[in-house]
C-alpha cells in the first residue's frame, strides 16, 4: 500500500469516526436538539451551558473517545513498528476526526468546534503536553470563565511542543514526513481558531459569554 493510500484511508476513517456526534444524540436522549439552543453548537461547550455539567462532561470524554478509537485503529492497520509512520498516521486520522466532528455532512456541515478531539490527538502524541495544556485551560477557565481563550491557549501550547519536539528528530521522520508533520499540525490549529472565530470577535468586543459549572447559561 503506497504511503499516499494509506494517508487518504487514515483521514477517511478518521472522519468516519467523527460523524458520531455526541452532543446531538445526548441531546436527543433527552428530548432536545441541541442545535437549536444556546449557540446551536454540537460540542461539550454548549451541551454544558443548556444540558448541565453531566451532559458536558459526557459529551467531552465521548468526543475525545472516538477520536483516540480512531486513531487506534488506523495505528493497528497501517503503522506497523515505524515510530515516525504511527505518527502521520495519527495526525492523518485526527485530522480526518476533527473534520468529521466539525463539518458532519448529514448535520448540513454544522457540528462542533473540534477542541475535545484536537485534544485527543495530541493526547495520542504527547501524553505529558496534552495534561499540561489540560491543565493551563482549567487555570485560564477559572480566572476568568472564558472557554474559548482556554481551548486556544491550551491548544497553541500543546501543539507549539509537539512542532518542536516532531521536527527535532524525536519520532524519527523523514524529511517528506516533517513537512506533513508541520503542515497537519499547522492546520489542525488554525481550524481550532476558524472555529473559534465569533469567540475572538466577541472577546475583542467584551461581549464574549462566560461559563461556570455550577448553572446553566446559554451561548457559543
Amino acid at each position: 500500500m503506497t504511503a499516499f493510500l494509506t494517508h487518504m484511508l487514515s483521514l477517511g476513517i478518521g472522519y468516519l469516526f467523527g460523524l458520531f456526534q455526541t452532543a446531538f444524540i445526548y441531546g436527543k436522549c433527552c428530548g432536545i436538539d441541541i442545535r437549536t439552543v444556546g449557540s446551536g453548537n454540537s460540542g461539550a461547550t454548549n451541551a454544558l451551558r443548556n444540558l448541565g455539567l453531566k451532559a458536558g462532561l459526557t459529551v467531552f470524554v465521548g468526543d475525545v473517545l472516538k477520536c483516540v478509537l480512531a486513531i487506534c485503529l488506523t495505528r493497528f492497520l497501517f503503522a506497523g513498528d515505524s515510530p515516525a509512520m504511527r505518527e502521520i498516521v495519527t495526525l492523518y486520522t485526527g485530522f480526518g476526526c476533527i473534520l468529521g466532528h466539525n463539518f458532519p455532512f448529514y448535520m448540513n456541515f454544522k457540528g462542533g468546534k473540534g477542541v475535545a478531539c484536537s485534544f485527543a490527538v495530541a493526547l495520542m502524541i504527547n501524553w505529558p503536553a496534552a495534561l499540561i495544556g489540560m491543565a493551563v485551560f482549567f487555570a485560564i477557565f477559572f480566572s476568568v470563565h472564558y472557554v474559548s481563550v482556554g481551548s486556544l491557549t491550551g491548544l497553541t501550547l500543546v501543539y507549539g511542543t509537539i512542532l518542536f519536539r516532531g521536527l527535532g528528530g524525536v519520532f524519527g521522520l523523514s524529511a517528506g514526513q516533517k513537512c506533513q508533520y508541520a503542515m497537519i499540525i499547522v492546520v489542525i490549529l488554525f481550524m481550532a481558531f476558524w472555529q473559534h472565530r465569533e469567540n475572538i470577535r466577541r472577546l475583542r468586543h467584551h461581549s464574549e459569554n462566560k461559563t461556570y459549572f455550577t448553572r446553566k447559561k446559554g451561548g457559543s
